[in-house]
Protein backbone atom coordinates (compact mmCIF):
# COMPACT_ATOMS: atom_id res chain seq x y z
CA UNK A 1 0.00 0.00 0.00
CA UNK A 2 1.27 3.63 -0.70
CA UNK A 3 0.93 5.50 2.29
CA UNK A 4 1.88 9.56 2.81
CA UNK A 5 2.53 10.10 6.75
CA UNK A 6 2.57 14.24 6.37
CA UNK A 7 5.19 14.91 9.32
CA UNK A 8 7.05 11.69 9.94
CA UNK A 9 9.95 12.18 12.71
CA UNK A 10 7.43 13.41 15.61
CA UNK A 11 7.38 11.64 18.39
CA UNK A 12 4.63 9.56 17.46
CA UNK A 13 5.43 9.43 13.29
CA UNK A 14 9.03 8.71 13.36
CA UNK A 15 7.78 5.14 15.08
CA UNK A 16 4.66 5.41 13.12
CA UNK A 17 6.98 5.71 9.74
CA UNK A 18 8.93 2.99 10.76
CA UNK A 19 6.52 0.51 11.27
CA UNK A 20 4.52 0.39 8.30
CA UNK A 21 7.76 0.10 6.36
CA UNK A 22 8.34 -2.95 8.57
CA UNK A 23 5.53 -3.93 7.29
CA UNK A 24 6.04 -4.00 3.92
CA UNK A 25 3.98 -0.93 2.87
CA UNK A 26 5.64 1.46 0.31
CA UNK A 27 6.07 4.65 2.69
CA UNK A 28 6.53 8.47 1.87
CA UNK A 29 6.95 11.32 4.41
CA UNK A 30 6.26 14.76 4.10
CA UNK A 31 8.03 17.62 6.10
CA UNK A 32 10.62 20.48 6.32
CA UNK A 33 13.74 17.95 6.93
CA UNK A 34 14.55 20.22 9.65
CA UNK A 35 15.16 17.40 12.86
CA UNK A 36 18.09 15.14 12.57
CA UNK A 37 15.79 12.13 12.54
CA UNK A 38 16.70 8.87 10.79
CA UNK A 39 14.46 7.85 7.83
CA UNK A 40 13.68 4.29 7.54
CA UNK A 41 15.85 2.57 4.65
CA UNK A 42 13.40 2.80 1.73
CA UNK A 43 11.35 5.12 2.76
CA UNK A 44 10.69 8.22 0.32
CA UNK A 45 10.89 11.92 2.22
CA UNK A 46 9.35 14.96 0.47
CA UNK A 47 10.70 18.55 2.04
CA UNK A 48 8.25 21.29 2.06
CA UNK A 49 6.59 23.71 4.25
CA UNK A 50 2.91 22.41 5.48
CA UNK A 51 1.74 25.60 6.71
CA UNK A 52 2.49 27.00 3.56
CA UNK A 53 -0.86 26.56 1.97
CA UNK A 54 -0.86 27.08 -1.50
CA UNK A 55 2.67 25.33 -1.57
CA UNK A 56 1.35 22.20 0.67
CA UNK A 57 -1.71 21.97 -2.28
CA UNK A 58 0.96 22.47 -4.91
CA UNK A 59 3.46 19.66 -3.92
CA UNK A 60 0.77 17.32 -3.03
CA UNK A 61 -0.79 17.20 -6.12
CA UNK A 62 2.62 16.52 -7.81
CA UNK A 63 3.62 14.09 -5.13
CA UNK A 64 1.78 11.17 -6.57
CA UNK A 65 -1.02 8.75 -5.72
CA UNK A 66 -1.33 7.22 -2.38
CA UNK A 67 -3.76 4.71 -1.22
CA UNK A 68 -3.63 6.24 2.34
CA UNK A 69 -2.47 9.70 3.63
CA UNK A 70 -2.25 10.52 7.41
CA UNK A 71 -1.70 14.29 8.39
CA UNK A 72 -0.03 14.03 12.05
CA UNK A 73 0.26 17.84 12.33
CA UNK A 74 -2.56 19.64 11.05
CA UNK A 75 -4.09 21.98 14.41
CA UNK A 76 -5.98 24.66 12.34
CA UNK A 77 -8.90 24.66 10.25
CA UNK A 78 -7.36 26.59 7.13
CA UNK A 79 -4.79 23.55 7.44
CA UNK A 80 -7.23 21.11 7.41
CA UNK A 81 -9.06 22.93 4.37
CA UNK A 82 -5.94 22.71 2.29
CA UNK A 83 -5.75 19.03 3.48
CA UNK A 84 -9.11 18.40 1.46
CA UNK A 85 -8.11 20.77 -1.48
CA UNK A 86 -4.79 18.77 -1.90
CA UNK A 87 -6.73 15.39 -1.47
CA UNK A 88 -10.46 15.10 -1.87
CA UNK A 89 -10.95 12.50 -4.92
CA UNK A 90 -7.10 11.47 -4.72
CA UNK A 91 -7.16 9.05 -1.99
CA UNK A 92 -8.91 6.19 -0.08
CA UNK A 93 -8.24 7.04 3.17
CA UNK A 94 -7.25 10.07 4.89
CA UNK A 95 -6.33 9.28 8.83
CA UNK A 96 -5.68 12.54 10.87
CA UNK A 97 -4.17 12.40 13.92
CA UNK A 98 -6.10 14.81 16.45
CA UNK A 99 -5.88 14.87 20.63
CA UNK A 100 -8.06 13.84 23.63
CA UNK A 101 -7.94 17.36 24.68
CA UNK A 102 -11.12 18.17 22.17
CA UNK A 103 -13.46 17.46 24.90
CA UNK A 104 -15.58 19.22 27.16
CA UNK A 105 -13.89 19.70 30.59
CA UNK A 106 -14.88 18.60 33.08
CA UNK A 107 -16.71 15.30 31.39
CA UNK A 108 -20.31 14.65 32.40
CA UNK A 109 -19.35 11.38 32.38
CA UNK A 110 -16.15 8.95 33.44
CA UNK A 111 -14.12 7.78 31.13
CA UNK A 112 -14.55 9.68 28.20
CA UNK A 113 -15.95 8.09 25.15
CA UNK A 114 -15.95 9.19 21.46
CA UNK A 115 -19.62 10.67 21.79
CA UNK A 116 -18.73 13.48 24.74
CA UNK A 117 -19.31 16.93 23.12
CA UNK A 118 -16.56 19.34 21.88
CA UNK A 119 -15.36 21.56 24.45
CA UNK A 120 -11.60 21.98 25.47
CA UNK A 121 -9.39 24.58 26.94
CA UNK A 122 -7.05 26.64 24.99
CA UNK A 123 -6.29 27.20 21.23
CA UNK A 124 -4.59 23.73 20.56
CA UNK A 125 -7.71 21.43 21.17
CA UNK A 126 -9.95 23.94 20.01
CA UNK A 127 -7.67 24.27 16.89
CA UNK A 128 -7.96 20.37 17.29
CA UNK A 129 -11.83 20.56 17.14
CA UNK A 130 -12.56 22.76 14.60
CA UNK A 131 -10.08 20.82 12.06
CA UNK A 132 -12.53 17.06 13.16
CA UNK A 133 -15.97 19.19 12.65
CA UNK A 134 -14.26 20.10 9.14
CA UNK A 135 -12.98 16.75 7.93
CA UNK A 136 -15.89 14.77 9.30
CA UNK A 137 -18.45 17.33 7.73
CA UNK A 138 -17.07 16.96 4.04
CA UNK A 139 -17.90 13.37 3.40
CA UNK A 140 -14.01 12.22 3.35
CA UNK A 141 -13.50 8.43 3.91
CA UNK A 142 -11.30 10.12 7.00
CA UNK A 143 -10.24 8.69 10.46
CA UNK A 144 -10.03 10.61 13.05
CA UNK A 145 -7.34 9.54 15.84
CA UNK A 146 -7.05 10.78 19.58
CA UNK A 147 -3.96 10.12 21.60
CA UNK A 148 -3.55 10.86 25.22
CA UNK A 149 -0.33 11.49 26.98
CA UNK A 150 2.19 10.80 24.42
CA UNK A 151 5.88 9.38 25.72
CA UNK A 152 9.21 7.17 25.01
CA UNK A 153 12.50 7.57 23.85
CA UNK A 154 12.76 10.27 21.05
CA UNK A 155 11.30 13.69 19.88
CA UNK A 156 12.05 16.97 20.52
CA UNK A 157 10.38 17.28 24.05
CA UNK A 158 12.96 15.26 25.21
CA UNK A 159 10.50 11.95 25.62
CA UNK A 160 7.72 13.98 27.29
CA UNK A 161 8.04 13.36 30.68
CA UNK A 162 5.27 16.11 31.75
CA UNK A 163 4.85 17.12 35.35
CA UNK A 164 2.82 19.42 37.39
CA UNK A 165 5.29 22.83 36.86
CA UNK A 166 5.85 21.99 33.19
CA UNK A 167 7.90 20.37 30.95
CA UNK A 168 11.52 21.14 31.66
CA UNK A 169 13.78 18.15 32.90
CA UNK A 170 14.47 20.24 35.79
CA UNK A 171 11.99 17.89 37.21
CA UNK A 172 13.41 14.55 36.81
CA UNK A 173 17.26 16.38 38.20
CA UNK A 174 14.83 16.89 40.95
CA UNK A 175 13.60 13.27 41.68
CA UNK A 176 17.23 12.21 41.36
CA UNK A 177 18.49 14.63 44.52
CA UNK A 178 15.41 13.69 46.88
CA UNK A 179 13.89 17.57 46.45
CA UNK A 180 10.30 18.09 47.00
CA UNK A 181 7.74 17.70 43.90
CA UNK A 182 5.16 19.92 43.44
CA UNK A 183 1.62 18.32 42.79
CA UNK A 184 -1.69 20.48 41.57
CA UNK A 185 -4.41 20.03 43.97
CA UNK A 186 -4.42 17.24 46.23
CA UNK A 187 -2.78 14.96 43.30
CA UNK A 188 -5.96 13.09 43.26
CA UNK A 189 -7.04 13.68 39.64
CA UNK A 190 -6.40 10.98 37.11
CA UNK A 191 -4.54 10.39 34.23
CA UNK A 192 -3.51 8.18 31.63
CA UNK A 193 -0.38 8.00 29.62
CA UNK A 194 0.45 5.73 26.60
CA UNK A 195 3.95 4.78 25.02
CA UNK A 196 4.76 6.11 21.51
CA UNK A 197 5.18 2.27 20.14
CA UNK A 198 1.46 1.52 21.36
CA UNK A 199 0.17 4.65 19.72
CA UNK A 200 1.75 4.13 16.69
CA UNK A 201 0.58 0.72 16.64
CA UNK A 202 -3.10 2.05 16.88
CA UNK A 203 -2.52 4.25 14.19
CA UNK A 204 -0.78 1.29 12.03
CA UNK A 205 -4.23 -0.75 12.54
CA UNK A 206 -6.23 2.27 11.15
CA UNK A 207 -4.19 2.02 7.59
CA UNK A 208 -6.44 0.66 4.84
CA UNK A 209 -9.06 -0.44 7.57
CA UNK A 210 -12.33 0.18 6.03
CA UNK A 211 -13.88 -0.56 9.68
CA UNK A 212 -12.44 2.71 10.68
CA UNK A 213 -13.72 5.16 7.87
CA UNK A 214 -15.69 7.69 9.59
CA UNK A 215 -14.94 7.28 12.98
CA UNK A 216 -13.00 8.59 15.86
CA UNK A 217 -10.89 6.74 18.15
CA UNK A 218 -8.97 7.25 21.41
CA UNK A 219 -5.81 5.88 21.37
CA UNK A 220 -4.68 6.72 25.56
CA UNK A 221 -3.52 4.63 27.66
CA UNK A 222 -5.14 1.76 30.03
CA UNK A 223 -3.64 2.48 33.64
CA UNK A 224 -5.15 5.49 35.11
CA UNK A 225 -3.44 6.76 37.84
CA UNK A 226 -3.61 9.88 40.22
CA UNK A 227 -1.11 12.51 39.83
CA UNK A 228 0.30 11.40 42.92
CA UNK A 229 1.28 7.91 41.66
CA UNK A 230 2.61 9.91 38.09
CA UNK A 231 5.18 11.55 39.99
CA UNK A 232 6.09 8.57 42.07
CA UNK A 233 6.16 6.31 39.46
CA UNK A 234 8.62 8.54 37.55
CA UNK A 235 10.72 8.67 40.42
CA UNK A 236 10.51 4.81 40.92
CA UNK A 237 11.40 4.43 37.07
CA UNK A 238 14.84 6.54 37.36
CA UNK A 239 15.56 4.75 40.50
CA UNK A 240 15.19 7.66 43.01
CA UNK A 241 13.54 8.00 46.32
CA UNK A 242 10.40 8.37 46.73
CA UNK A 243 9.42 11.97 46.78
CA UNK A 244 7.68 13.79 49.32
CA UNK A 245 5.07 15.90 47.39
CA UNK A 246 3.93 19.42 48.05
CA UNK A 247 0.13 20.08 47.26
CA UNK A 248 -0.84 23.62 46.04
CA UNK A 249 -4.08 24.54 44.33
CA UNK A 250 -4.13 24.38 40.87
CA UNK A 251 -5.42 28.13 41.30
CA UNK A 252 -2.30 29.08 43.38
CA UNK A 253 0.05 27.76 40.57
CA UNK A 254 -2.07 28.77 37.89
CA UNK A 255 -2.01 32.76 39.06
CA UNK A 256 1.83 32.66 40.68
CA UNK A 257 3.39 30.68 37.30
CA UNK A 258 0.75 31.26 34.57
CA UNK A 259 3.16 30.34 31.59
CA UNK A 260 4.76 26.77 33.71
CA UNK A 261 1.31 26.29 34.92
CA UNK A 262 -0.97 26.75 31.86
CA UNK A 263 -1.37 23.07 31.11
CA UNK A 264 -2.71 22.54 34.99
CA UNK A 265 -5.78 24.75 34.50
CA UNK A 266 -6.22 23.70 31.48
CA UNK A 267 -6.15 19.86 31.38
CA UNK A 268 -4.20 17.97 34.10
CA UNK A 269 -6.72 19.34 37.38
CA UNK A 270 -9.79 17.50 35.29
CA UNK A 271 -9.88 13.39 35.35
CA UNK A 272 -8.16 12.43 31.93
CA UNK A 273 -9.21 8.57 31.70
CA UNK A 274 -10.42 7.19 28.06
CA UNK A 275 -12.47 3.92 26.93
CA UNK A 276 -10.54 2.86 24.49
CA UNK A 277 -13.05 -0.34 23.30
CA UNK A 278 -14.05 1.00 19.92
CA UNK A 279 -9.78 1.01 18.85
CA UNK A 280 -9.52 -2.12 20.44
CA UNK A 281 -11.98 -3.24 18.55
CA UNK A 282 -11.25 -1.86 14.96
CA UNK A 283 -7.80 -1.32 14.93
CA UNK A 284 -6.46 -3.98 17.41
CA UNK A 285 -4.82 -1.00 19.70
CA UNK A 286 -3.08 -2.54 22.89
CA UNK A 287 -1.52 -0.95 25.82
CA UNK A 288 1.40 -3.28 25.97
CA UNK A 289 4.16 -1.27 27.69
CA UNK A 290 3.51 -0.24 31.43
CA UNK A 291 3.97 3.01 31.98
CA UNK A 292 6.94 2.36 34.91
CA UNK A 293 8.47 0.50 31.92
CA UNK A 294 8.44 2.90 29.07
CA UNK A 295 9.41 5.40 31.53
CA UNK A 296 13.09 3.73 32.15
CA UNK A 297 14.33 3.64 29.09
CA UNK A 298 12.74 7.04 28.63
CA UNK A 299 14.43 8.75 31.50
CA UNK A 300 17.68 7.29 30.75
CA UNK A 301 17.66 8.09 27.38
CA UNK A 302 16.83 12.08 28.12
CA UNK A 303 19.99 12.01 30.73
CA UNK A 304 22.27 10.08 28.64
CA UNK A 305 21.18 12.33 25.36
CA UNK A 306 20.36 15.86 26.64
CA UNK A 307 21.70 15.17 30.79
CA UNK A 308 18.74 16.63 33.31
CA UNK A 309 18.65 20.38 33.29
CA UNK A 310 19.66 21.80 37.33
CA UNK A 311 17.13 22.06 39.10
CA UNK A 312 19.66 24.41 41.28
CA UNK A 313 18.71 26.68 38.28
CA UNK A 314 15.05 26.78 39.06
CA UNK A 315 14.58 29.14 41.84
CA UNK A 316 10.80 30.02 41.67
CA UNK A 317 10.24 26.04 42.40
CA UNK A 318 12.07 26.32 45.81
CA UNK A 319 10.73 29.72 46.43
CA UNK A 320 7.01 28.67 45.82
CA UNK A 321 7.00 25.53 48.26
CA UNK A 322 8.73 27.82 50.80
CA UNK A 323 6.07 30.35 50.24
CA UNK A 324 3.59 27.89 50.63
CA UNK A 325 4.52 26.22 53.46
CA UNK A 326 4.64 29.46 55.48
CA UNK A 327 1.47 30.76 54.27
CA UNK A 328 -0.39 27.15 55.36
CA UNK A 329 1.29 27.29 59.11
CA UNK A 330 0.60 30.84 59.47
CA UNK A 331 -3.23 30.38 58.42
CA UNK A 332 -3.22 27.59 60.96
CA UNK A 333 -1.70 29.55 63.79
CA UNK A 334 -4.05 32.59 62.89
CA UNK A 335 -7.47 29.99 62.93
CA UNK A 336 -5.95 27.77 65.54
CA UNK A 337 -8.87 26.90 68.64
CA UNK A 338 -11.59 28.57 66.33
CA UNK A 339 -12.99 25.22 65.09
CA UNK A 340 -15.09 24.72 68.49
Amino acid sequence: MRVLIIGGTGLISTALTRQLAARGEAVTVFNRGQRDVAIPAGVRQLTGDRYDAAEFVRCMRTAGEFDCVIDMITYQAEEAAALVEAFAGRTGHLIVSSTIDVYQKPAPHYPYTESIPYGGIGAYPLGKAACERLLLQRGLPVTILRPAHTYGVGGHHRGHVIHSMGKGTFFLDRLKKGKPAIVHGDGSSLWASCHLEDVAAGFAGAVGNSAAVGKTYHLAGDEAMTWNRYHETVAEAMGAPKPELVHIPTAVLRRVAPNRCRLVAENFQFNNIFDNTAAKRDLGFRQTISFIEGMRPTIAWVERTFGFDPSDDDPLYDRLIESWRGATDRLVDELAGLDQ
